[in-house]
């Protein structure tokens, strides 16, 4: 029985701990932040999603991640509550 709870607690706090991911600045997090903050992004993508904000400039939106070869509709979706973009003054 002790054993059984002790694989109870664990389980749950392994459920709370997943569910904690914070929000992650799409302008300004390194890749590597990036890919551990979003679900579906690993660090090739995450990689991505720098490269193109070095070389287009900010991100307005959210939405413009989709624009980033490799990042769809879904994968924007499962984590828009997690993405941020902050107002960037370089152009």
């Amino acid at each position: 029985m002790r054993v059984a709870s002790k694989v109870a607690a664990l389980v749950l706090l392994s459920l709370t701990t997943l569910s904690f991911a914070g929000q992650v600045d799409i302008n300004t997090a390194n890749a590597e932040t990036i890919s551990a903050e979003l679900n579906g992004i690993g660090l090739s993508k995450a990689k991505a999603i720098v490269e193109y904000r070095e070389k287009h400039g900010p991100f307005r939106t959210a939405d413009d991640l989709t624009l980033v070869k490799g990042i769809g509709e879904k994968t924007l979706e499962r984590n828009r509550s997690d993405i941020k973009v902050s107002e960037s003054k370089k152009k």
